[in-house]
């Protein structure tokens, strides 16, 4: 059987990871954080010395890139090569020159085919895929799209809370520029045609998981 795609988009501090993680361990599905492999490749990308503003040098660390990512939910974790890199790539030094690279359209394509093959291969039921532009691009055909959103105020306190020990002016600040940056790239505040909007301004992280629960199952 084809596994079941639920793809889920939004902007930074929505609670994608954390929220679509529940949901696939609730519902015993796959899981897939595209933001992790963008943010793996900026990593990658920075250790090899590239001009992380010129597309065209971004672009030359693609072959060198090796990436293992789980889909397990109850054992997530992000390689490059021999590296584990699930930590690291949260830092906001990460943080601060994903945008350079996720702008670049080979960085895309080709993680697209990685995010598309992963799905394709999960051997569970169904697979939940979160990231900016997965409803519209990694799988625009999918049995239930999503777009998670909350208000930036309350999106901010959820990252400064993820990311102890780092000012909340830095950590709101980019939150702010990485959104900025990747909507020139891709629509991830407004749905799309055939997509449903779950707003968590006003839900806890338990509410909003049942709340995206209660979608998958009104379309599956």
């Amino acid at each position: 059987m084809t596994a079941a795609v639920i793809a889920v988009d939004g902007p930074a501090g929505s609670g994608k990871s954390s929220v679509s993680k529940a949901v696939a361990r609730k519902l015993g599905f796959a899981y897939l954080d595209t933001g992790a492999a963008y943010r793996a490749f900026a990593w990658h990308a920075a250790k090899q010395g590239v001009e992380l503003t010129d597309e065209a040098s971004v672009a030359t660390a693609l072959p060198s890139f090796s990436l293992a990512e789980s889909t397990d939910p109850d054992d997530f974790y992000v390689a490059v090569g021999d590296t584990d890199v699930t930590a690291a790539i949260r830092e906001p030094e990460v943080t601060a020159v994903v945008s350079h690279v996720a702008k670049v359209p080979a960085v895309r394509a080709h993680l697209t085919e990685i995010f598309r093959r992963m799905a394709a291969s999960t051997t569970r039921p169904g697979i939940v895929i979160e990231g900016r532009d997965i409803t519209t691009v990694v799988a625009p055909d999918a049995a239930v799209r999503i777009l998670l959103t909350a208000s930036e105020e309350v999106r901010m306190g959820r990252r400064s809370a993820e990311l102890a020990g780092h000012s909340a002016h830095t950590v709101g600040e980019q939150l702010r520029q990485r959104d900025r940056a990747d909507s020139h790239i891709v629509d991830f505040m407004n749905a799309a045609e055939g997509v449903t909007t779950v707003d968590s301004t006003e839900l806890d992280f338990d509410q909003t998981v049942d709340a995206v629960i209660d979608v998958i199952h009104s379309r599956l």
